[in-house]
């Protein structure tokens, strides 16, 4: 378990599937998860499995839960995990909407930043956001990420085209 001062991050267990299940099929989350297509319960607890073998599947998720409840507010993952090049992705998601903006999402990317250096021996975190996604751009930006390049009209969405912006950390100055 990884701890901070509001929060802890902690592995996802098979009794969160419900959970997961909620967050992943709610359609307000899809654009910024880039999802077209609810997952099953099937669906999910292969994803439980896949994503506690990092090694193997290049995943790995957390949830992120706060201290003086034990609740689970979101999930943060590492993915495209690259061990001979020491780099992966990094995405976060507060899948409770009542509990975004408590600064949950910086506390848990601080603890991934820290174990993904100094237990997973990663180089550099990359992330790629949606340019309408103001949120999260500042909060990558707020931590030390990088803007580094932009694909231009890369996200389809109900008819508009939108830009990916793409961070990147590196871990080991």
């Amino acid at each position: 378990m990884l701890k901070s001062k509001n929060i802890y991050l902690r592995s996802v267990e098979i009794e969160d599937a419900t959970l997961l299940m909620l967050w992943e099929n709610n359609p307000s989350h899809w654009k910024a998860t880039d999802t077209e297509v609810p997952f099953s319960m099937t669906g999910i607890m292969q994803l439980i499995e896949q994503q506690q073998q990092i090694r193997s599947t290049g995943q790995l998720r957390f949830l992120i839960c706060i201290n003086e409840t034990n609740e689970p507010v979101g999930a943060i993952d590492l993915y495209d995990a690259d061990f001979k090049n020491g780099n992966a992705a990094v995405g976060i998601l507060i899948g409770e909407e009542n509990q975004r903006g408590k600064g949950f999402a910086q506390e848990s990317l601080l603890l991934m930043i820290d174990y993904a250096r100094d237990i997973l021996s990663f180089h550099n975190l990359y992330c790629s956001i949606q340019a309408d996604n103001l949120t999260s751009l500042k909060l990558f930006e707020n931590i030390g990420f990088e803007r580094i390049g932009v694909r231009k009209d890369w996200f389809l969405y109900r008819g508009q085209r939108i830009d990916e912006i793409i961070y990147q950390l590196c871990l080991k100055k």
